[in-house]
């Protein structure tokens, strides 16, 4: 009989291309099941240069924002009905809307308190919580790892056309030194990040997704992984997509040498893109900076907004998201004059 054919992996599928640079604004999962909110969002993106549409799909709560077929989130009722995937896919598609789905992955104190062995533990007993009594899941623990990309894949298949994972990364906000990891291997943190992201690349690439990751906004500019695993060139190796959370309010004052880089959009953004850039020469990721549009001190209007699209332009860089955590958009900060 003639030889077995020798088996293959599954070829590549090439992404569709993009509608152009993407330029998104995040949606909570909530927002997207709303008629009347989602209806503002849409009229807010056919009226501005917005072309991408960020959406929950697992939250920091660990909840999935649909009924979820995977195993370990039907075992736990992870699933919830936020939104309906189909209907707003469908939207989305007629609109020329690019959709993101946003997966937060070890910041989920829902899988903590059903699968207490897959936890983060404190030292003294129990869970590790952090400030806000939260807890978290080991981001060494393979079955965390296949638990999240399991839910990537079921958000590719039901028609987002990318992966945006986010808390990739060990925890902070809390007694740190409390912390034990019971699936800790010898690897750094930056490694153990790095290699989840591998991982998930791998398994999703066959999918024909692209593969995105947040970062804190400092790892732009930290020559250390800032005690949380995320050390930009390491994550860089493993997805098609960074976005840094440059957030203006989010950097301690003299960062850059600015005495309050909140009232300094323009150059903070400027700098944390410029050093990125610095940092990922030669490497094939894209970077997509998150960027503010709400106010945490210093009042964030329309020249703020455009300030930072400058900053990312002027650094020779073509696309960004805007974060607004209440998702109310007003198109005049956007649009230009």
């Amino acid at each position: 009989p003639p030889p077995s054919p020798v088996p293959s992996s599954p070829p590549e599928v090439v992404p569709p291309p993009p509608p152009g640079p993407i330029r998104g604004i995040y949606a909570t999962a909530y927002s997207a099941g709303s008629a009347e909110r989602f209806a503002r969002i849409l009229e807010f993106i056919r009226r501005t240069e917005v072309n991408a549409l960020v959406i929950d799909v697992k939250d920091d709560t660990g909840t999935i924002s649909y009924e979820s077929t995977v195993p370990l989130a039907r075992e736990t009722g992870a699933g919830r009905r936020k939104f309906k995937p189909e209907e707003v896919l469908a939207a989305l598609e007629r609109e020329g809307v690019y959709p993101i789905a946003r997966i937060v992955v070890f910041k989920d104190p829902y899988l903590a308190a059903k699968r207490p062995d897959l936890a983060v533990k404190s030292r003294s007993g129990g869970l590790w919580r952090d400030r806000h009594g939260l807890a978290w899941v080991d981001p060494h623990n393979r079955e965390v790892w296949r638990y999240v990309v399991e839910v990537a894949k079921e958000a590719a298949a039901k028609g987002f056309r990318e992966i945006q994972f986010d808390y990739v990364r060990f925890t902070s906000d809390g007694n740190l030194a409390d912390c034990l990891y019971p699936y800790a291997n010898g690897k750094s943190k930056a490694e153990v990040i790095r290699d989840f992201l591998l991982f998930a690349r791998a398994e999703l690439k066959p999918l024909g997704v692209v593969v995105s990751a947040d970062v804190f906004g400092l790892t732009c500019s930290a020559q250390d992984d800032l005690g949380i695993g995320q050390e930009i060139e390491e994550i860089a190796k493993a997805v098609d997509v960074i976005s840094p959370m440059v957030y203006p309010s989010h950097y301690y004052r003299g960062t850059y040498g600015l005495p309050d880089p909140d009232a300094a959009p323009y150059e903070t953004v400027s700098r944390s893109l410029h050093d990125a850039l610095a940092r990922l020469e030669g490497t094939a990721v894209r970077l997509r900076p998150w960027l503010q549009d709400f106010s945490l001190g210093h009042r964030y209007g329309r020249a703020e907004l455009v300030a930072q699209i400058k900053a990312v332009y002027d650094a020779g860089l073509t696309e960004w998201l805007f974060w607004n955590p209440g998702n109310v958009y007003d198109e005049g900060k956007y649009n230009p004059e």
